[in-house]
């Protein structure tokens, strides 16, 4: 009968071994993919941070810089000076 129990605990470890390598290939896995997410994120904080920085700027100028302010008015809305001539030509059609 020894040679039962000893059969018996060999399967039980050999059980436990498989149960915790599943396991441990796992873990092994969502690491691999945690990592990948964290570069990602880092990527993208390194765009926002950029993106920020620009835009801190830009609402400087707008605050402090008056030419910056007059440059925008005439290019986006149209604005023109007192006494100014606008000429607009008509857009070519690649001819």
């Amino acid at each position: 009968m020894s040679g039962r129990p000893r059969t018996f605990g060999v399967a039980a470890i050999v059980i436990v071994v498989l149960a915790l390598s599943a396991y441990g290939t796992r873990a092994v896995l969502r690491v691999s993919e945690m990592r990948r997410e964290m570069e990602a994120m880092e990527r993208d904080l390194v765009t926002l941070r950029t993106r920020t920085d620009e835009l801190t700027r830009r609402v400087d100028r707008l605050r402090n810089d008056p030419a910056y302010i007059e440059k925008l008015a005439r290019e986006d809305l149209g604005y023109v000076r007192e006494g100014e001539t606008v000429l607009k030509f008509p857009k070519s059609d690649g001819r």
